[in-house]
């Protein structure tokens, strides 16, 4: 999955550590492109690339307006925001605490 949204040149790339943290994922990937555009294209790809890979559909919200993408696939929930829109929710300030990992120097 991060390969994915590197190859799509997705910015500021961070990966979340749930495990033991929350029931909902074991991985959360948090990511930003710079338009709607990107943010929708990063999405599509990705869920193709699971799709392909790990014959698993996800479930995604929010790819109409791509401001704010979530991808569902299971064991990873990837957000993929426009800049300002992340900057806004600051999402991964909630999970950060004990686990963060920067992926990009973009």
């Amino acid at each position: 999955m991060l390969a994915s949204v590197e190859d799509d040149k997705a910015e500021d790339i961070v990966q979340i550590d749930l495990r033991g943290r929350s029931d909902m994922a074991d991985y959360m990937v948090i990511c930003s492109g710079r338009s709607s555009r990107q943010v929708a294209a990063i999405s599509e790809k990705l869920m193709d690339r699971v799709k392909q890979q790990f014959g698993r559909l996800s479930k995604v919200e929010g790819k109409e307006t791509g401001d704010w993408v979530l991808i569902d696939t299971g064991d990873v929930i990837v957000h993929v925001f426009r800049p300002e829109v992340r900057e806004f929710y600051q999402l991964e300030k909630m999970w950060m605490p004990g686990g963060a990992q920067g992926l990009s120097r973009s």
